[in-house]
């Protein structure tokens, strides 16, 4: 580990259900909580099973809505994370940082701005131009390439963001992603004409974070549920 940096463990759990992650999420989470446990900054990647999940910021989602929703295919979750509706699964790679704020900086502004800079950095690399909105969540025009939606609790991050690399648009075709209307999504694939992996993205993704939260990164567990051999 370089001097003075914060080393942050990649968890790479591959596809696995939204609940698997809920839980390993958990798991870090408390190992955070309890002051006698040093636990490291990590980051968990994987890739979901079919799955629309609902933020904090507005009321229940109709049990009506959940219904016709779940008949298509695909899960359903209320999460404590903010934001709206959205989409995770097969060509999204998901990225969770289960991180301490207080070796970074105190702020969940600086740090949802942070990972939105990630994000810009990793399409930059690409040689897709993407910027923010006042919407929040990282964007190519007026699509969204990119979801983000957290929850900080005594400074300890969950939850995160949600790359469209090759995924199924035609899912985000039954809501109002995140609730903004008159916008689109958008993918990796989409944007450059081709095939873009989760395999293929991951590694652009970890050295854009590297690079932003200015920190070093070390693979310590991979949990084979199916194959996604990046990093």
């Amino acid at each position: 580990m370089s001097p003075g940096k914060t080393s942050v463990n990649i968890v790479n759990l591959g596809r696995v259900a939204y609940c698997s992650a809920l839980q390993k999420q958990q798991q870090y989470i408390r190992q955070h909580f309890d002051s006698s446990n040093q636990t490291p900054n990590t980051v968990i990647l994987c890739e979901h099973e079919p799955v629309y999940t609902t933020g904090i910021r507005r009321a229940l989602y109709p049990v009506e809505e959940e219904r016709r929703l779940k008949d298509l295919g695909a899960e359903f979750f209320r999460t404590n994370r903010g934001g709206l509706i959205t989409f995770h699964g097969p060509g999204q790679l998901v990225c969770y940082p289960i991180l301490n704020l207080g070796c970074f900086k105190k702020s969940v502004r600086w740090y949802v701005c942070e990972l939105e800079k990630t994000v810009i950095k990793m399409c930059g690399k690409f040689g897709i131009k993407a910027s923010t909105s006042p919407d929040t969540g990282v964007w190519v025009g007026n699509n969204k390439i990119c979801a983000i939606g957290i929850h900080c609790g005594r400074y300890i991050t969950s939850h995160g963001l949600g790359l469209n690399c090759n995924t199924d648009m035609s899912w985000f075709d039954h809501i109002v992603p995140c609730g903004i209307v008159g916008k689109g999504v958008t993918s990796l694939s989409i944007e450059l004409g081709r095939d873009v992996t989760i395999e293929e993205a991951a590694p652009v993704l970890l050295q854009a974070f590297s690079e932003q939260f200015d920190c070093t990164l070390s693979k310590t567990e991979f949990l084979k549920s199916h194959l996604m051999p990046f990093y």
